[in-house]
């Protein structure tokens, strides 16, 4: 139904306010892409962000990969001995399984030696060596179209690449994958065979070849997301426990680094090996320098924890618009922070559009009545997402707000605003 303030707009008018609408939608989107692409990670938690996969899961994650492809693997060579006596000549294939099995277990004793990495140069030899399996076994089987014979050592060169998904990055295992698959094709259409039915056998052994790896890529993709998200909450959980005004992590670091160059120029002073008056490279430096750390102080003194842990999460900052400038956010107890960083992140993460966004204004502060009430301050937090239906909001984040205060929630457009009702202790009776 059309509302009574709408009934004299004129038409063209709504189709402007549409449009509108949604160039500033795309607008955000926009936005949200330029805040990914220019986001940068404090040095001393790249480390951290980026931790061995072996240490998170990785490693028993890659063993269960290698035995689901070695399962595979033994169903093919099974297949391969019950067709033993209708190849013509099985050397060939039995070449290529002999050679498979070696650069198999060459290769992952290979890597584990080398700390789980695979550099370029072994994963080359893996792929020649499975170019040679591949050639042997489609000769080995090549004539054989009116048979039950097809390739299974070739077919298997795919249990090799997903035990390696997670020592190299997908697309290299992809690639890899697609080429087999293509080879075993060509070669099975361009087989003469006076029956196509006998073709399916042919198909599945590609379905094997193939199916594995792709299957590994995307769960290891997957795991690797899932990781790095709880990383990251974990990084910017730390910004809980900071005073109302601080310093981020990035400005943590540039403080040390400034403070190493004054320490350095100092010292020179002092030994000797810088002269005084300064010269003028030396003046413009400790000028720099000076600058540099007022900036940051005043800085400190702007930001709260929130601010910090939306800008320096890779996850939140593209997807989370604070508007907080009366610095409220320092005020709430840990408890209501832990909360309400819980809120923006589980919005978040509950859908998988990629056009989610959460827009969080905090204030102002609301006049309170009573001698209670003026031991208490009052204001008003709302958010406003984007892309976030109400049916996809988990339960634990509506326990997560109510631990914040009392909201209410209503739903506009298939998207959700809640309003929470924010009581913290007085400053001044503190």
């Amino acid at each position: 139904m059309i509302g009574p303030d709408l009934v004299d707009v004129p038409l063209g008018d709504l189709r402007a306010a549409g449009a509108s609408r949604k160039d500033l939608r795309l607008k955000e989107v926009q936005e949200r892409q330029d805040r990914r692409r220019t986001f940068r990670r404090p040095e001393r938690t790249v480390k951290t962000t980026r931790a061995n996969q072996s240490g998170l899961g990785g490693r028993h994650l890659g063993i269960g990969l290698s035995f689901s492809g070695g399962f595979i693997a033994l169903f093919l060579f099974w297949r391969f001995m019950i067709q033993w006596f209708d190849y013509p000549n099985p050397l060939p294939s039995l070449a290529a399984w002999t050679l498979l099995m070696a650069t198999t277990a060459l290769a992952l004793v290979t890597v584990q030696q080398l700390s789980a990495r695979m550099p370029d140069w072994l994963f080359a030899a893996a792929l020649a060596s499975g170019s040679v399996v591949v050639v042997l076994d489609l000769a080995g089987s090549r004539g054989q179209g009116g048979s039950e014979v097809y390739p299974t050592a070739a077919a298997a060169v795919g249990s090799l690449l997903i035990a390696l998904v997670t020592v190299r990055r997908g697309r290299d295992v992809v690639t890899s994958a697609v080429v087999l698959a293509g080879v075993l094709f060509v070669g099975a259409v361009t087989e003469s065979r006076p029956d196509p039915f006998t073709l399916a056998p042919e198909l599945l052994a590609i379905v094997l070849a193939i199916m594995p790896p792709l299957l590994g890529v995307a769960i290891v993709r997957s795991f690797r997301r899932m990781a790095q998200r709880e990383l990251d909450l974990v990084l910017v959980q730390s910004t809980v426990s900071q005073p109302q005004f601080a310093v981020g992590m990035l400005a943590s670091e540039e403080l040390a680094r400034i403070d190493l160059d004054a320490e350095t120029l100092l010292d020179d002073v002092a030994q000797g090996r810088t002269t005084l008056p300064l010269g003028a490279d030396k003046s413009t430096t400790a000028s720099t320098l000076a600058t540099q750390l007022r900036l940051h102080l005043i800085q400190g003194r702007r930001e709260t924890w929130l601010h910090h842990a939306i800008t320096e999460s890779e996850f939140l900052g593209p997807s989370v618009n604070l508007h907080d400038p009366a610095g409220l956010a320092g005020l709430l107890d840990p408890a209501q922070r832990d909360a309400l960083l819980r809120t923006i992140w589980l919005l978040i993460s509950d859908t998988t559009r990629a056009e989610a966004a959460v827009s969080l204004s905090l204030g102002p502060i609301r006049p309170t009545h009573g001698v209670r009430a003026r031991q208490k301050l009052r204001f008003p937090i709302e958010l406003t997402t984007t892309g976030v239906p109400r049916r996809r909001v988990d339960p634990e984040t509506w326990q997560a707000i109510r631990v914040v205060g009392p909201h209410i929630d209503s739903t506009r457009d298939g998207s959700l605003r809640v309003e929470i009702e924010c009581s913290i202790d007085n400053p001044a009776d503190a």
